[in-house]
């Protein structure tokens, strides 16, 4: 048995699998393929597309609320973060261009048990990053239409909970005497609960604008990669002009004293934003799931990822400066913080171009999202761990259709019911994840010798280096690292260090692995940086990540362990070899 869920699929195999036309399960054998569309500036288009999205028009409010200026050495460390496994994803593109993303590279790497885990954590990554980016969409969208004095009934534009929350907030806050404290966002979902119809404590409340937006793009994603990519760069090159037109000119309203303190909560406040942050670079994955579709993957997909992070880096700093320099972070803690920022120095029209330019923007981020996971459903299927509808190809329109559908609908329902706060860590913390398994799979990949037009991951030994950086992280963390002995508060303040418990433990043997192994440097330092951003996400967010593990696990080997394929051949030998 333990063999079994650990059984691999070799790299020629899976290569061999697609060129024969195994992208249909339902008709392997058949021409059936995805279209191959995708050439390097569409992917780096792309890169940009997805990470240039809601973190930029919308969460980075908050990170900045909480690290004040100093938000933007978040930004460089989250960057570096994700350049060591945009590094180690480049690396399995240019030996695997086969849509799967992380799921086919663990398949390669770990074995099926792990390749499940890590496709059912890519699932909950996209829909539940889908859903935060929907939310984002809605907020922008009514704004905008507000400025054009459209107006549309609060109670069909949030999420039920948080109408539901709101009264009993502002009744607590205004018996205590601060009512100072109501902000405008609370009295408009107050307004959303006591204006919607329904039956007594049932209120029909919900963000129609949300599902509205999730079944356009799904729309446009069913029918073709090319419709896909035509609407990706106009929406790019536009969102790009904006952000860079936002840049020169907050430029000039920028008041240097704004700047000052730098770290006004210290480096623990600029890491509050870590989720926020981290959640605005996660969509350069979402490039490696459309390997299929690229003219010449193995060369373009290193590319597209590594050239969109660089250029989603620069554009997230330069604009973190910018909103902290032309108002105070103070301020900041707003859902539309680009729009406010130039509202509140009086210039209202600019708000309202960045609010057009922002409902564009989260648009395309929906738009790649949607484009990656139907592809993870398919690859999943392929293999037989899910079943064989969701790897059916369009004949007509060459995607996945029936996955593209389902996409659809999981994304949509509760864009419905849910707010943006609830989703995000989550988010991150399925990113994170994801990440560190494709760190480690590299580590297990087989040094080859560079081939011409092909990405190779540089080499370089970490014997010395990682031990130099464990010990240098001990003495720059040496107080959080004792408070791990200190049990005063009891459990529920305890339980939060837990996160960075076993992130001490797993760094520790990865250096003593470095140092016997000689393992590679960039892969080695993608997991330790992965592994803290992931300790930085609270026991919470750890606990409702697992739960969502063991829901997989339990579908896995109800059905996925018996149906899969390479499983299924394995028993045929077997008998094949007994009789």
């Amino acid at each position: 048995m333990s063999k079994n869920i650990f059984r691999k699929k070799s790299l020629e195999r899976i290569l061999s699998d697609v060129a024969t036309g195994f992208s249909d399960a339902e008709h392997p054998g058949s021409a059936s393929h995805l279209k191959k569309e995708l050439n390097v500036k569409d992917l780096t288009l792309m890169g940009i597309a997805a990470v240039v999205g809601a973190g930029i028009f919308s969460t980075i409010g908050t990170a900045a609320f909480n690290g004040g200026p100093g938000v933007s050495i978040l930004f460089v460390l989250t960057a570096i973060t994700c350049g060591f496994s945009a590094l180690c994803y480049a690396e399995f593109a240019s030996r695997i261009p086969v849509s799967g993303s992380a799921y086919t590279y663990a398949y390669a790497s770990f074995g099926e048990l792990i390749a499940w885990i890590i496709g059912w954590d890519l699932l909950m990554e996209y829909a539940i990053g889908n859903i935060a980016v929907a939310i984002s969409w809605s907020e922008y969208f009514i704004n905008l239409l507000e400025g054009f004095h459209i107006h549309i009934p609060s109670y069909l534009t949030m999420d039920y909970l948080s109408a539901y929350r709101a009264k009993a907030t502002i009744a607590e806050l205004t018996a205590s005497g601060h009512v100072a404290d109501v902000t405008d966002r609370l009295k408009s979902e107050a307004v959303a609960w006591a204006t919607a119809p329904g039956i007594g404590n049932f209120k029909l409340i919900a963000n129609i604008p949300a599902l509205a937006i999730v079944f356009v793009i799904t729309y446009l994603v069913y029918i073709g990669i090319r419709e896909t990519k035509k609407a990706t760069n106009a929406m790019v090159i536009l969102k790009i002009a904006v952000v860079i037109f936002v840049i020169v000119l907050g430029f000039f309203y920028i008041t240097p004293a704004n700047w000052h303190p730098f770290l006004p909560n210290g480096f623990g406040g600029v890491m509050k934003g870590v989720s926020g942050v981290f959640f605005a670079y996660i969509g350069f994955d979402a490039i490696s799931t459309t390997a299929e579709e690229c003219e010449n993957p193995q060369r373009d997909l290193p590319r597209g990822m590594i050239y969109s992070l660089i250029i989603c880096t620069v554009l997230y700093i330069l604009i973190a400066l910018v909103l902290t320099g032309m108002v105070s972070y103070k301020e900041l803690q707003v859902g539309d913080p680009l729009a406010f920022v130039f509202q509140r120095l009086g210039l209202k029209n600019i708000s309202y171009v960045i609010s057009i330019s922002a409902v564009i923007a989260t648009a395309s981020v929906l738009l790649i999202f949607q484009l990656g996971q139907p592809r993870i459903w398919m690859s999943m299927s392929r293999d037989g761990l899910l079943p064989k509808a969701f790897s059916r190809i369009h004949p007509k329109y060459h995607t996945p259709s029936f996955a593209t559908i389902v996409t659809g609908f999981v994304v949509a329902i509760p864009a419905l019911f849910m707010n943006l706060t609830e989703v995000t860590d989550l988010t991150s913390i399925g990113t994170l994840f994801a990440f560190v398994l494709v760190c480690g799979g590299v580590l297990l990949l087989p040094r080859e010798e560079a081939q011409k037009g092909r990405f190779h991951l540089p080499y370089v030994n970490s014997k010395f280096i990682a031990p130099v950086i464990f010990v240098i992280g001990c003495i720059l963390f040496y107080h959080q690292f004792l408070g791990l002995f200190d049990y005063t508060g009891g459990w529920e303040v305890y339980r939060e260090k837990l996160p960075y418990f076993v992130f001490v433990i797993l760094a520790a043997a990865l250096t003593v692995l470095a140092f016997v192994k000689n393992l590679s440097l960039i892969p080695v330092l993608g997991l330790l940086s992965c592994l803290y951003l992931m300790t930085e996400l609270g026991y919470t967010n750890w606990l409702r990540f697992l739960i969502w593990l063991v829901i997989g696990l339990v579908i896995y080997f109800s059905y996925g362990h018996k149906n899969s394929v390479l499983g299924k051949e394995e028993k045929a030998a077997q008998q094949s070899a007994s009789s």
